[in-house]
């Protein structure tokens, strides 16, 4: 008993020093941040009379008029918003050059008054006439312009920037933008909710994330993580069975996000009235810089869909792109030089901060320097260098070639006949396969094969969670596995790199009624990798995407698949820049389930999978045939 009671006090003294230490540190934050800027809290009202917790920043040290640079965002605002401007702070750069800091807590959420609503759709969606009706937009404008008007020593221009959330409120600022917002870059921004971004991807429900953010945030004004009983949320997932055990068991309704989600599991109104695209069909006024991370786990989707729908109202040439070797926000840490086990040679978030982001707000919210921004920059993994071009995808230099499904796990450029097993791709002399002419599995939902490896933490795990690299896991995990196939090529006798939109484009065949297919374009190292040995024969995922079968036709209509009946499924794995370096392998996964990323389709045809019976989930048989294939974008002239 007093071992106990001693180790108890010991834990009890660690605990009060770690909560000093964390008191000093803020303190000292604190005092650098009141040394450096006048703070000032208001309440802003907008035009229906809610009012808008927001901090702004002034410095001290300027001696005439500086812009504003605008945050909104529902994570919570106050004083540890400015310590992003300190030494290692993502705002350190712009902090550098001097701007009046401004964060706003979106209505609803922490200081702030009215209700929070995710992912609001905009008010010319609802079509209202009624001057004070509001979205995120008008609240943007309303503060711009508040501000603006009231903050001393501001020069008349505001720039918006942010990252996820606060990267889609920067983007609803665009639709009707107030005259002073001279500059935005929305950051990981969400598009559609529906087809790629946070909660689905081609309407495969993301459940693990869907299910933790929207407990997380509709809990209370704050951010209050789900509490999960075990720590291996594959576990917990399986566990839990059908989605309508959700409500019955844990949320009892009372999440309004997740009552959506089960409510709307198609392409509806509902998902359609939420997408930002549709509301950017107009001229481009406000200079632009959309930023995305390769391997994004939530929404990487969302920045570069958004960049090509105002690409087509970009007569002035405001509208550019930035893509990197970054998770999630990645290019917002110190250096970048690492994602996961993967080393990019250089200092890329840095670089980003620096050389992009700084250059690009200094020139259009202060006339600085000489803009020189290209039309897209992309880092180029595997090569690790940046590549600037005139149009992304590229339209020049790019040639499209077919990497062909082949017997014995291999994988072969050009397209093959079904029926005969021949390559038909005429630039390369033909070759005959023995059939048979697929590949099969048995996809098991009882059994669904894990996104990652396992332990699986929470999402939001304060314990350390995988969540933030597991798309630069190895993949070698679930290479043995009978419900996964996996093709490759022989080692590359040359470099081969890719700059544009990689394509699944399937025929496969199910005992079912309804299929997930998970597709995965991998780059396989080679056994001996120098000077790193263990990285010795890493599969590293370049990229991947999910498409839900019944929305093969249609995401508004979905409809069954004729069992055993061979069936074309064609979609994007999404955009890429990225080399394959001469030794090294290219490889091709197909699998059916993606577990607890993506809910467990039943793979029998139900109208709403939020309200199917375990009965309905039963294994299926899958065959993949021999004339499915990967499209990759091959550059075939060298690039800057």
């Amino acid at each position: 008993m007093r071992v106990h009671t001693a180790n108890a006090a010991k834990a009890v003294v660690r605990s009060l020093l770690l909560l000093a230490s964390v008191s000093v540190t803020a303190l000292a934050q604190q005092s650098a941040v009141e040394q450096l800027y006048d703070h000032q809290s208001v309440m802003i009202p907008m035009r229906d009379g809610v009012r808008l917790n927001t901090e702004i920043f002034v410095p001290k040290n300027v001696t005439a008029p500086v812009p504003i640079l605008f945050r909104r965002t529902p994570y919570g605002v106050g004083m540890g918003s400015i310590h992003a401007t300190g030494a290692n702070g993502s705002y350190k750069e712009l902090a550098d050059d001097g701007y009046i800091f401004v964060f706003q807590d979106l209505r609803g959420r922490y200081k702030s008054e009215g209700q929070f609503v995710m992912n609001r759709a905009p008010r010319t969606q609802r079509g209202s006439a009624d001057p004070k009706a509001i979205d995120e937009g008008t609240d943007a404008y309303d503060t711009i312009d508040w501000l603006v008007k009231n903050v001393p020593n501001n020069n008349g221009r505001v720039g918006m920037l942010g990252v996820s959330y606060d990267g889609w409120t920067t983007a609803m600022a665009l639709l009707e933008p107030h005259p002073a917002l001279k500059a935005a870059s929305p950051q990981a921004s969400p598009a559609d909710m529906f087809l790629g971004d946070d909660f689905h991807h081609n309407g495969a429900f993301r459940l693990a994330y869907g299910f933790e953010y929207a407990a997380m945030m509709e809990t209370g004004k704050e951010q209050t993580p789900f509490k999960f009983d075990r720590y291996d949320t594959y576990d917990w997932y399986l566990a839990l069975g059908p989605l309508s055990n959700v409500n019955k068991k844990y949320l009892l309704g009372k999440i309004p996000t997740w009552n959506d989600f089960a409510a709307h599991p198609n392409y509806d109104q509902f998902w359609q009235h939420q997408a930002v695209t549709p509301y950017m069909r107009s001229k481009v006024s406000v200079p632009t810089l959309n930023v995305a991370g390769w391997w994004d786990q939530e929404d990487f989707y969302g920045p570069v869909a958004i960049y090509e729908e105002r690409e087509k109202y970009d007569s002035a040439s405001l509208n550019f792109l930035v893509i990197g070797p970054w998770r999630h926000g990645g290019w917002n840490v110190p250096d970048g030089n690492k994602l996961g086990n993967i080393d990019f040679g250089s200092p890329t978030a840095r670089y980003f901060r620096e050389k992009i982001q700084a250059p690009f707000f200094a020139y259009y919210l202060k006339g600085k320097g000489t803009l020189s921004q290209p039309e897209a920059i992309t880092f180029a993994a595997g090569a690790n260098e940046w590549r600037t071009w005139d149009a992304w995808p590229p339209k020049t230099g790019v040639t499209p070639r077919d990497f062909s499904f082949g017997p014995n796990g291999t994988l072969t450029v050009g397209k093959r006949d079904a029926g005969s097993g021949k390559r038909t791709d005429v630039s390369l002399p033909a070759s005959p396969f023995p059939l048979p002419e697929y590949d099969s599995y048995v996809s098991d939902p009882t059994h669904p094969v894990p996104y990652r490896q396992r332990p699986i933490q929470w999402t939001y795990d304060d314990r350390g969670s995988g969540w933030y690299t597991w798309l630069t896991e190895d993949q070698r995990f679930v290479q043995n596995r009978p419900d996964v196939l996996s093709w490759q090529t022989e080692p590359l006798v040359e470099d081969v790199e890719i700059a544009g939109d990689v394509i699944a484009d399937l025929k496969v065949a199910t005992t079912g009624s309804d299929l997930d297919m998970i597709v995965k374009l991998i780059d396989v190292y080679p056994e001996d990798v120098a000077g790193d040995p263990k990285m010795g024969g890493y599969e590293f995922m370049v990229s991947n995407e999910v498409f839900r079968g019944r929305f093969r036709n249609s995401y508004e209509k979905p409809a069954p698949i004729t069992p055993n009946s061979p069936t074309e499924i064609r979609y994007s794995l999404r955009t890429q820049n990225y080399r394959f370096k001469k030794g090294h392998r290219i490889m091709v996964q197909a699998q059916s389930t993606w577990f607890p990323i993506i809910d467990r389709n039943p793979q029998t045809f139900v109208p709403n999978i939020f309200e199917a019976k375990e009965s309905d989930f039963r294994p299926a048989t899958v065959r993949v045939y021999r004339s499915s294939h990967v499209t990759l974008p091959v550059v075939t002239k060298p690039t800057p």
